[in-house]
C-alpha cells in the first residue's frame, strides 16, 4: 500500500500539467549530453512549455482514461514528456528545431488536441507555424484583396472625374 500512496503525488502532478493541455509529445532523450539537456530545457521553457523526465509507469497511470493514453505503447526506455497549453504545435515546433542540432534527441509520439500522432506525424506537426504567425497570414490573405478593391474603386471614380 505504502508504494502506490508515495507514487500518488507525482501521478497527481501529471494528471494536472495534461489536464487541459493542449498537445504532449514524448521524446527519446537517451544520448543527450548534459549541455544539451540544459540547452533543450531552457528553450522549451522560454516557450512556455512543460518538459520532464517521469517513469514509464507514472505516465501510464496519469494517462489512464484521457487522450493521452493514446501515448502508452510508447512508454519503454528512456522517455521525457513536452506539454503546452498555450500552442498545440509549439513542443513538436522546438524539440525539432533542437533536433537538428542534437540528432540523439528521437520523437515517440505526440497528442495533440486528442489526437494521436506517430514520430513522422510528430515531423509534419513541427512545420506548422505558430498560431499567432497562421493568423496574421489568413488576415493579410483577407486584407489583401479589399485592399485591392478600394484602389479600383478609387480608380474608377477619378476617371469618371476626369470625363465630367
Amino acid at each position: 500500500m505504502a508504494k502506490i500512496e508515495e507514487k500518488q503525488p507525482v501521478i497527481d502532478e501529471i494528471k494536472g500539467q495534461v489536464d487541459g493541455a493542449k498537445s504532449a509529445v514524448l521524446v527519446d532523450y537517451r544520448g543527450l549530453t548534459v549541455e544539451e539537456d540544459t540547452k533543450l530545457r531552457k528553450n522549451l521553457r522560454e516557450a512556455g512549455i512543460v518538459y520532464k523526465v517521469y517513469k514509464n509507469t507514472m505516465l501510464h497511470l496519469a494517462f489512464e482514461g484521457t487522450d493521452y493514453a493514446q501515448l502508452d505503447k510508447h512508454l519503454a526506455g528512456p522517455t521525457a514528456i513536452a506539454i503546452s497549453t498555450e500552442d498545440e504545435t509549439a513542443p513538436a515546433r522546438v524539440l525539432a528545431e533542437f533536433a537538428k542540432e542534437a540528432p540523439a534527441l528521437e520523437f515517440k509520439g505526440a497528442v495533440v488536441g486528442g489526437t494521436y500522432y506517430d514520430e513522422a506525424g510528430v515531423k509534419q506537426l513541427a512545420s506548422i507555424p505558430p498560431r499567432d504567425v497562421l493568423i496574421s497570414k489568413l488576415l493579410g490573405s483577407i486584407q489583401s484583396p479589399i485592399s485591392n478593391f478600394a484602389r479600383v474603386i478609387k480608380q474608377i471614380a477619378e476617371a469618371k472625374e476626369q470625363e465630367a
